[in-house]
């Protein structure tokens, strides 16, 4: 049976978040709320655009929450969320890595005939030549692009000062581009713990994107977007004067691995754990030991096992069992049947784990949303 068939039902009962089959993976609605609100005015004040990166929540809803409180669109890992989220209804989107195989070219250009908007990133030639071909073979509007500009980690992005400038030029002799700027984002530095060593980091990347920007501005190609920035490294993105907008994500959910990093100089926590997965106890023969319904299937396990945020008593702490269980050490007794709530250690493979979210608000199942862009891996 679908989430939907399981739980509809249960929409809008009084304390029906404890009658879901588990396990589920659950948005708290209110934090999530707060969440968007705190970013978007953050944003807001600091003069910068807000483009949130959906590879995140992979979710219409969400993405209409963000852009209803001021984002200016959506950042797309991959060219199928970005179609899935283009389907409904979702304009702005901005294609953060390289569409480069000839069957994801056609599609950029056709999604380019239907969504208002629509950037994607480029950092070669010969990709520029591809997509513009591409977009000129259908007589539609010119794609605004990005240079992807390297900062430092060699996944994607032009190496140089040089070779942005060459990129560039590409760019401004095919009439089926737009060339809009660069995108430029740090994701090694998003999950320095430290909140001084991140921004020193920071400032050494800063130093090395303005070399590339002042090579861009002299060849004529002054950028109108400099997109980039994240979760961990927002606050101090803000104080560079570089960045016209930022990519941020994970703040809507606040994963643990966000969590275990100051946000802020001071140390606080702008945003609240709002992703959760809730489970339930399914065995009680061990002494000390609980064993729950949600194991390596039910989170990604990268950031290692999650924070227990209700049930299993003080002191318990969560392993992986295998594939389908999971298991509270230590903390009070447990009975069968009982409800434990799960923080998701990594949020953007979890998610993808999952077909529906179930909103709750307190313990009420108020709603149940589709993981839009769930699978869209290609």
């Amino acid at each position: 049976m679908t989430d939907e068939e399981l739980h509809r039902h249960l929409v809008g009962r009084q304390g029906s978040r404890r009658e879901l089959n588990t396990p589920v993976l659950v948005i708290d609605r209110d934090a999530l709320d707060r969440n968007i609100a705190r970013m978007a005015a953050f944003a807001m004040a600091q003069g910068l655009a807000l483009r949130p990166h959906a590879k995140t929540h992979k979710s219409a809803d969400v993405a209409r929450r963000q852009i209803a409180a001021g984002a200016v669109g959506q950042c797309c890992a991959k060219i199928g969320e970005a179609e899935a989220l283009a389907a409904e209804g979702i304009g702005g989107l901005l294609l953060t890595s390289p569409v480069v195989s000839v069957p994801a070219i056609e599609r950029l250009a056709a999604l380019n005939a239907r969504s208002e908007g629509l950037i994607c990133t480029l950092d070669h030639p010969d990709n520029a030549r591809a997509i513009a071909a591409a977009i000129a073979a259908r007589a539609g509007a010119p794609l605004t692009v990005l240079i992807d500009v390297d900062p430092g980690i060699h996944r994607t992005g032009v190496a140089s000062p040089d070779t942005a400038v060459a990129l560039f030029e590409v760019i401004r002799d095919l009439p089926a581009l737009s060339y809009g700027g660069v995108q430029f984002y740090c994701g090694m530095q998003q999950h320095i713990t430290d909140y001084a060593d991140r921004a020193a980091a920071m400032a050494d990347r800063a130093a090395y994107l303005r070399t590339v920007l002042a090579a861009l501005t002299d060849a004529g190609g002054a950028p109108r977007i400099v997109s980039g920035g994240g979760t961990g490294t927002h606050r101090i993105d803000a104080t560079l004067g570089l960045f016209t907008e930022l990519q941020a994500g994970s703040y809507v959910f606040m994963d643990d691995q966000y969590r275990a990093c100051a946000l802020t100089e001071e140390g606080d926590m702008p945003y609240e754990t709002a992703l959760m997965i809730d489970a339930r106890v399914v065995s009680v023969n061990a002494p000390g030991m609980a064993t729950v319904d949600a194991g390596l299937k039910a989170m990604a396990t990268d950031a290692g096992p999650p924070r227990i945020l209700a049930g299993g008593g003080e002191g318990a702490r969560f392993v992986f069992m295998g594939d389908e269980q999971g298991a509270l050490i230590g903390g009070g007794p447990m009975r069968l049947a009982d409800a434990v709530t799960l923080a998701a250690p990594h949020c953007d493979p979890t998610v993808n784990l999952y077909d529906h979210y179930h909103l709750v608000s307190g313990n009420d199942l108020v709603d149940i949303w589709p993981v839009t862009a769930r699978g869209r891996s290609r």
